[in-house]
């Protein structure tokens, strides 16, 4: 494949102000250990990890702390040695209260710089020494999930399957998201080592291409990935510039804009012989397969408008929020809601004890200028959620349904296919929540599903 200068979309979207000049600037730092980190069990979409680990044992830095036994799952570990101080419960940034393992840090032996260096170090590797099953398994030990939020274990997406084949990898690198820069710095900083990563994934799952998907409003890191694609040689790996639009860093709006190829609905990637790999996953499964690393540690914007100083931050997993926020400066005067995650897809934090897990890409922080909406009157039937909803939903339909509890007609309009990018209710001129109003009713869907198990 060769580059190309054409901008790759995708059908409808929305054009959100992108709010990245807060903190794109802002070079990779080293967050000062914390005392404490709270881990826990389940930072993945899947079956959830259990303890393995007692109150006062002593744990190394990467050693398993929470067992996966389900195939969807994923091990945790310890991102820093110390003690375990208690096993209890944590609250997740989406709201959900699951078991977790609170160490006290030995910060004498804490490393996260010297970890950080590592992740910023050139890679030496000799991709044919590597057997695919080999890398399948060095990912699945280290506990890898996507990074841009959606958590999915990443060596169930690299698992060969026969009768569908996947013959593209793609590199989610368009952090579409806005306010949101840690993938664009991770492309700057450690480009080295998102290449490596990317080629181990191809390799382990199958594919023969490799495309590297960034926005356009990312010249430099678009520069720099193609300088490292021409030194590579290879004519297989190539760097596609996609057109700067929201959610284009959604799954089947990627696959769509960089290969044409629609995924059916209920359908997956590999449906179309596609696998889509996040940056921040792609240094991760670097470190695992070269310096077998388990995920331990992510690159965190913290940004906004109440923010004193934007940052981004190679943070421990399990590190309370309040230590990243402490570090860029505290809240200002004018901070009204801290978000877990951007702005559009993110979860409004009630506390900032709520740990940093392995897909917490970001903190954002919003002013009341900033959170501006109008206010909610009823729905006038313009049709401009659908006009905008990239998976060719009604969402209307499905937000009023639950108001109504009319469950029958909920399901009937495929609330599963919705991703929850929040299109419609950005758009939405009567100030709906929409997309609110869809979780609720999945939520609700979901247990009455169970209640009739």
């Amino acid at each position: 494949m060769e580059n190309s200068t054409a901008l790759h979309t995708f059908p409808r979207g929305v054009h959100p102000w992108e709010g990245k000049e807060f903190s794109e600037a802002c070079p990779i730092q080293v967050l000062p250990e914390p005392e404490e980190l709270k881990i826990p069990m389940a930072q993945h979409i899947g079956a959830a990890c259990q303890p393995c680990v007692k109150m006062r044992d002593v744990v190394e830095a990467g050693q398993v702390v929470g067992s996966a036994e389900a195939f969807v799952s994923a091990p945790v570990f310890a991102s820093l040695g110390g003690t375990v101080k208690r096993l209890g419960m944590s609250t997740l940034p989406n709201g959900r209260h699951v078991s977790a393992v609170t160490v006290a840090v030995d910060l004498e032996k804490a490393d996260s710089a010297g970890l950080f260096a590592l992740f910023c170090r050139e890679p030496e590797y000799d991709l044919s020494t590597f057997e695919p099953g080999e890398l399948f398994n060095r990912i699945r030990a280290a506990g890898l999930v996507g990074q841009g939020g959606a958590a999915f274990p990443t060596h169930v997406k690299l698992a060969k399957n026969e009768k569908k084949p996947i013959d593209t990898l793609l590199v989610n690198g368009c952090e579409c998201e806005p306010y949101l820069t840690a993938d664009y710095r991770t492309l700057l900083e450690m480009g080295g080592n998102v290449l490596a990563g990317a080629r181990f994934a191809a390799r382990a799952v199958g594919a023969k291409n490799v495309v590297l998907c960034i926005e356009d409003n990312k010249p430099e890191a678009v520069q720099r990935m193609r300088v490292r694609v021409k030194a590579l040689g290879n004519a297989s790996v190539s760097v596609a510039v996609m057109k700067t639009k929201y959610p284009q860093g959604g799954e089947k709006q990627l696959i769509y804009a960089a290969l044409g190829r629609k995924v059916p609905m209920g359908g997956l990637p590999m449906d179309v012989g596609a696998a889509v790999v996040n940056v921040g996953t792609c240094v991760s499964i670097a470190m695992a397969v070269l310096y077998g690393k388990p995920l331990t540690h992510r690159v965190v914007t913290v940004t906004g408008g109440g923010i004193a100083k934007p940052a981004n931050l190679f943070v421990p997993i399990g590190t309370p929020m309040k230590k990243l926020v402490a570090f860029c400066g505290g809240l200002n005067d004018g901070a009204r809601r801290v978000i877990g995650g951007g702005p559009m897809m993110g979860f409004a934090l009630g506390s900032l004890d709520i740990p940093v897990t392995k897909g917490t890409s970001g903190i954002t922080v919003l002013t009341d200028e900033e959170l501006q909406r109008p206010i909610e009157t009823n729905c006038v039937r313009c049709g401009r959620c659908v006009a905008v909803c990239p998976m060719n939903l009604i969402p209307t339909r499905l937000a009023m349904s639950p108001r109504s509890k009319n469950w029958e007609l909920f399901e009937k309009y495929h609330p599963l296919a919705c991703v929850e990018c929040g299109s419609c209710a950005f758009e939405c001129p009567a100030g709906v929540p929409i997309v609110q109003l869809i979780r609720i009713g999945k939520v609700e869907l979901q247990r009455q599903k169970q209640a009739k198990k």
